[in-house]
């Protein structure tokens, strides 16, 4: 990775792209430090340290840090891969947009620009949600008017177009997608905190030969999480595919073979944030408008709340980890369902009876698209029991040794597919260069 950086920093184009994506990333990080108007940061920290629920917590990491401080990048991207999922969706509902989208580059820019309005009306919706319920709970400064709370509205509005526009620019004139890099540099930003924590309950508060030990074993867990991960991400079955010979004027044709590369990690992320938002929002509207109690409805929110899990020093909340079990469940669902709604067998086989090509041993048509089906429930049902591995262990490690920490789980794994995807974009970038300079002699 370090190689490829020092030769793409050699080139004046590419050079140019990885410090116009640097300096967007400097400015998105400036903008996390603007405070909302009007807005007491203070009073809001003291109440966001106050919530015993994870969902703040999983927001505030995907916002890196920008919720903590309510700034005006609190809602950050989240509207714009909410929007984006929901177009996904109805793409495969919706014949008119389906069209769109085989029109090839118009048609793409066509759903890209529904998805920046559909991104907006999000913004408005969640941060109207959010200032009327911090207003409610009297998290405001006090005397706030609604022109007020419609300040606050549309400065959390703009700014999470303002990152919406900055991923585009990012994409066009930058180095990867651009809004999965807005992502990550936000992950990020919370390592550093994250890593101090650790040190200073694990190590600093023990003697030398524990703190030496604990160490250790947070590196190991920490690499061994990464190193899955990447297995995870990297994990490819190809299916042979020969082509039938033909001719063609007085040249005979055909006859190679190929593959068709299916990973086993093939919704990538995607199952674990459609899980994590699932679970945790009635957490999150819970503490907006609910005052809480005893009842029925707190023991459903500490079911779904992940920081009930795995709480065994404390034997009267143990039963509350069956909720783990919903969670992986969904996890393995979704990896199901975004797999049926993104990756067709009965149209890869058609085009591969179109082209003259088949798989070894299966006959063209409908047998081939069963074998493919068979082959693609298999490697989901592994990657998507790998996907939810990684994303229970944090919740683990914080149950029973309290161990928070922004970058496990679903964090890692965007932070290490998107690392990937952008080295091997520069990797790309450098090759296409290497054969224009190689054409221009």
């Amino acid at each position: 990775m370090f190689t490829t950086l020092k030769n793409a920093f050699k080139i004046k184009e590419i050079r140019a792209k990885i410090l116009f994506t640097f300096g967007m990333l400097v400015v998105i990080r400036l903008g996390s430090q603007l405070p909302v108007p009007g807005v007491n940061r203070e009073f809001f920290s003291e109440w966001f340290a106050m919530q015993t629920g994870d969902a703040f917590n999983f927001f505030n990491a995907f916002t890196g840090g920008s919720f903590l401080n309510f700034s005006i990048l609190a809602l950050n991207i989240t509207p714009y891969i909410t929007a984006s999922i929901i177009m996904q969706l109805l793409t495969i509902a919706i014949p008119k947009l389906e069209e769109l989208q085989k029109e090839g580059a118009e048609g793409r820019k066509k759903i890209a620009s529904i998805t920046r309005y559909a991104t907006v009306g999000l913004a408005l919706v969640e941060s109207a949600a959010m200032a009327i319920g911090f207003r409610n709970q009297g998290i405001l400064q006090p005397g706030f008017g609604w022109i007020d709370i419609a300040a606050v509205i549309f400065a959390l509005t703009a700014g999470s177009a303002f990152l919406m526009w900055i991923g585009e620019r990012i994409t066009e004139n930058g180095v990867g997608n651009g809004i999965s890099v807005v992502l990550v540099i936000n992950i990020i930003s919370s390592i550093p905190q994250d890593i101090t924590g650790l040190y200073d309950q694990f190590i600093r508060t023990r003697s030398i030969p524990a703190g030496v030990v604990n160490g250790l074993v947070i590196l190991a867990i920490i690499l061994g999480m990464i190193v899955l991960v990447v297995l995870l991400n990297s994990g490819i079955r190809r299916i042979p595919v020969q082509y039938a010979k033909k001719v063609q004027g007085r040249k005979m044709v055909g006859g190679n073979t190929s593959a068709i590369p299916l990973k086993v990690n093939t919704s990538g992320v995607i199952p674990i944030i459609f899980a994590s938002s699932i679970m945790q929002f009635p957490v999150v509207i819970s503490t907006f408008f609910y005052q809480g109690g005893n009842g029925f409805w707190d023991e459903v929110i500490k079911y779904m709340s992940s920081s009930y899990w795995f709480r065994m020093a404390i034997p009267s909340d143990r039963i509350y980890t069956l909720g783990m079990i919903a969670y992986m469940l969904l996890v393995i669902f979704f990896a199901y369902f975004y797999t049926a709604i993104t990756f067709n067998p009965v149209e890869v086989s058609e085009n591969l009876k179109k082209q003259g090509g088949f798989i070894p041993g299966i006959r063209p048509g409908k047998p081939t698209s069963e074998y493919m089906t068979a082959i693609l429930n298999k490697i989901v049902l592994i990657g998507a029991s790998f996907l939810a591995f990684i994303g229970v262990l944090p919740f683990i490690f914080n149950g029973i040794f309290n161990a928070h920490i922004s970058f496990g789980g679903t964090s890692l794994i965007i932070i290490v597919s998107v690392i990937l995807d952008t080295m091997k974009q520069i990797e790309s970038q450098m090759l296409v260069r290497n054969y224009k300079g190689f054409l221009s002699d």
